[in-house]
């Protein structure tokens, strides 16, 4: 095991990642999706814990495949992806948990604050630059996409192309929370500070910035209230930013 540092360094990648990927979540409506996707986690995971191998690679692989799947669905059904990921995977959640059970569930659904290896580290690194090297480098495409798809095509932008490397982003983002949030709230962290995010931005940068900011602020806080509070990281840290986002409520109304 590494130390303590690198695991705070570690979330606080997780969060950045969390915190980009996730605003184009909310302007895609799949704020519900992120929760649901992230559920598909749970059978592999339960597969790697019965054949003894490490349950982060069996998360990635359910996840992976998950995200292939629902852009297979959408491109062939045209039916909205908030729609086909809350049909497909919340059985995932069912299975998974057949598949799982005691202490092993309550840590797969809710995460832990456990160390991590060196391998993990470094693939932890590698995959939150990853993604917020994708999010950074597409995002006036992915915005356009979104606008007008009509425009996009003729601007050259390859739709199919983009949307599977998002979903499959943003299935890498939920692997690495996995282990610090856990199956059931690695998607509040990257739904939350982007929706809180977009109540305050006036533009793309500033919601970029502003959800990074939440998401990063609310991981470091709930790691330090947590260890003093005797509990684990992933209920403190999506509680204190579901707090923030009510907040925005009150500074809108004042």
């Amino acid at each position: 095991m590494i130390a303590e540092w690198a695991v705070v360094g570690l979330a606080v990648a997780t969060a950045a990642a969390a915190g980009l990927v996730g605003c184009f979540a909310v302007m895609r409506r799949m704020a519900l999706a992120a929760d649901a996707l992230s559920h598909v986690a749970l059978p592999g995971i339960g597969l790697a814990l019965a054949f003894h191998v490490n349950p982060l690679a069996g998360a990635l692989l359910a996840l992976f495949a998950g995200a292939v799947l629902v852009w297979t669905l959408e491109e062939r059904s045209g039916i909205p992806v908030d729609t086909i990921v809350g049909v497909v995977f919340s059985a995932a959640l069912a299975v998974g948990s057949m598949m799982t059970s005691g202490e092993e569930l309550i840590e797969v659904l809710f995460g832990h604050a456990g160390g991590v290896s060196t391998w993990e580290l470094v693939f932890g690194l590698a995959a939150a630059a990853l993604a917020i090297t994708f999010v950074i480098r597409t995002r006036h495409r992915l915005v356009v996409a979104l606008v007008s798809p009509d425009l996009a095509r003729t601007s050259g932008v390859n739709l199919r192309r983009l949307n599977l490397g998002y979903l499959l982003v943003f299935a890498l983002t939920v692997a690495l929370g996995l282990r610090h949030l856990g199956v059931l709230l690695m998607g509040s962290l990257i739904i939350i500070p982007a929706a809180t995010a977009r109540r305050l931005a006036s533009n793309l940068t500033q919601m970029l910035a502003l959800s990074v900011g939440v998401a990063v602020v609310t991981t470091v806080a709930g790691l330090v209230v947590a260890d003093r509070l005797h509990r684990e990281p992933g209920p403190v840290t999506v509680t204190m930013a579901a707090g923030i986002f009510a907040l925005t409520f009150l500074g809108r109304r004042r």
